[in-house]
């Protein structure tokens, strides 16, 4: 770990929770969450923590358009997709093709070293909603 500190009792809990989580919180959904558990953390433990974790490779920071930052306890490679109607995020496994990442790289000069697409579209309990 770096000097920025161990695993503290406030890092660990907000971890677990997110470990725990079967979405992709935002900040203000832990503190609610945490609150919920009966856990009084300031705003700036929660954001500091969120940064430590993120900085330390151990969740991965979303940052999706004209929302607030999720978070996601999943750090192995995958994507996200998002509903439009509902903003549900679910993520998606399906690997990048090795073809799509050399182009890319032909045509911006840049080594990729990481990947996160985000897709849209309607999520199945939408559509079903909307088809009666």
């Amino acid at each position: 770990m770096r000097k920025a500190g161990a695993m503290t009792v406030q890092r660990k809990t907000i971890y677990d929770l997110l470990t725990a989580a079967d979405d992709h919180p935002t900040a203000s959904d832990i503190i609610e969450r945490l609150k919920a558990g009966g856990h009084s953390f300031a705003y700036a433990t929660v954001y500091n923590t969120l940064k430590y974790l993120t900085d330390e490779g151990l969740i991965q920071e979303l940052k999706l358009e004209g929302d607030a930052c999720r978070y996601d306890a999943r750090t192995e490679e995958h994507q996200h997709i998002v509903c439009t109607a509902c903003g549900k995020v679910d993520e998606v496994f399906v690997p990048t093709p090795p073809e799509w990442l050399a182009k890319i790289s032909d045509e911006t000069g840049y080594h990729i070293t990481n990947e996160q697409y985000v897709f849209k579209g309607v999520c199945r309990a939408c559509s079903s909603a909307n088809k009666h």
